[in-house]
């Protein structure tokens, strides 16, 4: 049976517990036995080498540097990653080794929450098969400083609205990568646990776990 560690916390507002929940429920349907944490401790365990995946849902906060060395090499000896929204891409600000990691990290989200368009870029993807070449979401939209490297599967663009300066902006949403033998998946969607009701949210998300997992 593959085994998953689910490490959450950090800010409130994005609710991590109840994303976490979601996430081990899914996991579970796939047949995985689920680990949930609530500390960065958990990262610190020499156990997680051996996991199939490993799930960051902690907006902010910080990392011990003997933990972001385990977490790093873990994935780096080919444990999956997999996260979403600030729960993965605005996590640890001042650890820019788990940035390399992830491929991205949050700087903004002008007009806080508004409704926008997400287009699938790769719809041969396995990951994006059947999902509409465009759909409209409404959460915060997320402006993240990119690694060039990442295999992009979805985008938005920005209108000059609420920052002027970045009307036309194409911004990726949903990439995937390599750190090391490690699969890293990330969606920038999912401020809040009731985004999991959004059908193309979800499959997105749950493919995306699955592609990671070794």
């Amino acid at each position: 049976m593959r085994e998953a560690l689910i490490v959450w916390g950090g800010w409130s507002g994005h609710e991590p517990e109840q994303g976490a929940n979601i996430i081990a429920g899914m996991l579970e349907e796939e047949g995985f036995k689920v680990y949930l944490e609530n500390s960065t401790e958990a990262f610190a365990d020499p156990a997680i080498a051996d996991m199939s995946l490993i799930v960051p849902i902690y907006t902010m906060s910080k990392i011990e540097k003997e933990e972001l060395l385990n977490l790093t090499k873990a994935v780096e000896g080919g444990v999956g990653l997999a996260g979403y929204h600030g729960g993965m891409g605005d996590a640890f600000r001042e650890a820019v080794e788990y940035q390399f990691m992830v491929g991205g990290q949050w700087v903004a989200h002008p007009g806080n929450i508004i409704d926008y368009h997400v287009d699938v870029t790769k719809p041969e993807d396995p990951i994006m098969e059947g999902i509409p070449t465009r759909f409209p979401y409404r959460s915060e939209h997320y402006y993240m400083h990119v690694d060039p490297s990442n295999e992009v599967l979805a985008t938005t663009t920005f209108t000059g609205d609420h920052a002027y300066w970045i009307d036309g902006v194409v911004m990726p949403v949903v990439w995937k990568r390599k750190h090391g033998k490690g699969r890293v998946f990330y969606s920038s969607l999912g401020h809040v646990a009731s985004e999991f009701d959004v059908p193309e949210m979800n499959t997105i998300m749950r493919r995306g776990l699955l592609w990671a997992a070794r």
